[in-house]
């Protein structure tokens, strides 16, 4: 048993605790406050004058499946022969050895969804898991958390290079829409198939994973970084009732209303790059701030390896800087991100019964001069440097 004593604890469940304890047992929170009572025999640590928070989360990453330094090797990210492969699976592509998740932990990192990048229609399914592990089946939190689906400019330019469909943004809708009403039949089959067995169809991986989405055991995570893009994305989630997260979001301010209407989550980012492509010409930090304003619910991301990882924190700094509030920047990297994932009944917050998932910083974690002292998962302690 630890006990993480005499902090400022940031529980992200609504309380901000000035001098507190966090009591952690079998890689659980047992409790938090500021009058829990320390077991005898307890690991004491003290962290008087530090900031306590849930571990932090980026809700969009490709770690472990583009790795850093390796090279085309290590570059797993994308499938372009086919525009439509939801049977394709992130957890078959990530390393845990990927340099990327030590440096994730050192920054607080400790939860992160990987998945698919955004070259085919359907990419693929992406996985939400921690950060600290060898075998990344101990690590994962959630298989699958989402099906990844792109729109716009990437499936158009690769298939449209190999003079195939899509090349464009109504050829990607059609396809989408397609692959959704294919997998509507197979579910109805399937139902036949349980009063006779021999209308039983053939087993099909990637209708299976579309099915999942059709029955809302996981959402949609659409790339989409045009404000129309995203409405077509939008349109089609609403065409088919699923659930959908916006990746990108980069002209969400420009429907900010109708994304908080309709009650559409983002991630937004990367912002910390340049305007490499025709897409990103309104890319601002001043767009989860205006979102979240206007009553979305916000996650931040790194698209990890287009912005390293460790950079998370600065990210929500800047995005407070142009105008974010700064307790929505930190629920952005901590709750948002977990309720947009899907693990916030494992992560996100410091809370009774849920993972020691815990960074403890030196000062502000959205200050760009505070450290990661100390860090934890499933209650053990992944990175000191006390």
């Amino acid at each position: 048993m630890i006990a993480l004593k005499n902090g400022k604890i940031y529980t992200m469940a609504g309380e901000i605790i000035e001098k507190g304890t966090v009591l952690i047992e079998h890689g659980k929170i047992r409790g938090v406050g500021e009058d829990i009572k320390v077991p005898k025999g307890c690991e004491v640590i003290n962290v008087k004058g530090m900031v306590v928070m849930p571990g932090l989360i980026d809700a969009h990453t490709h770690v472990g499946i583009y790795e850093e330094g390796v090279g085309e090797d290590g570059e797993d990210t994308n499938e372009m022969t086919d525009p439509v492969t939801p049977e394709l699976r992130a957890i078959d592509a990530i390393n845990p050895r990927d340099k990327a998740f030590e440096e994730a932990r050192q920054a607080g990192i400790t939860t992160i969804a990987a998945g698919p990048g955004s070259a085919n229609v359907i990419g693929g399914q992406a996985v939400a898991l921690k950060t600290y592990g060898d075998i990344v089946d101990d690590m994962i939190i959630k298989a699958p958390s989402g099906l990844k689906v792109a729109f716009g400019e990437n499936p158009k330019r690769v298939y449209g290079e190999q003079r195939k469909s899509p090349s464009t943004r109504m050829a990607i809708a059609a396809i989408l829409r397609g692959a959704l009403m294919e997998a509507q039949d197979y579910i109805d089959k399937m139902e036949k198939g349980k009063k006779d067995p021999d209308k039983l169809p053939d087993r099909d991986l990637g209708l299976e994973a579309l099915a999942k989405v059709l029955k809302r055991e996981i959402p949609l995570r659409a790339h989409a970084h045009r404000a129309d893009d995203i409405m077509t994305a939008i349109r089609i989630a609403r065409e088919f009732n699923v659930d959908i997260s916006i990746e990108h979001c980069t002209e969400g301010h420009k429907i900010a209303g109708r994304l908080a209407k309709e009650k559409i989550p983002a991630v937004v980012g990367p912002s910390l790059i340049a305007r490499i492509k025709i897409e990103l010409n309104e890319k601002s930090f001043k767009t989860p701030g205006e979102l979240a304003k206007a009553g979305v619910k916000v996650a931040l991301m790194t698209d990890h390896p287009v912005i390293p990882i460790q950079y998370l924190p600065v990210c929500a700094a800047l995005a407070v800087k142009e105008g974010m509030d700064e307790y929505e920047a930190l629920k952005a990297i901590t709750i948002n991100a977990a309720e947009i994932i899907g693990i916030q009944d494992r992560v996100g917050s410091i809370e009774k019964g849920k993972d020691a998932d815990i960074a403890v910083f030196d000062g502000n974690p959205i200050d760009i001069k505070s450290r990661p002292k100390l860090v934890l998962i499933d209650g053990k302690v992944v990175y000191n440097a006390m």
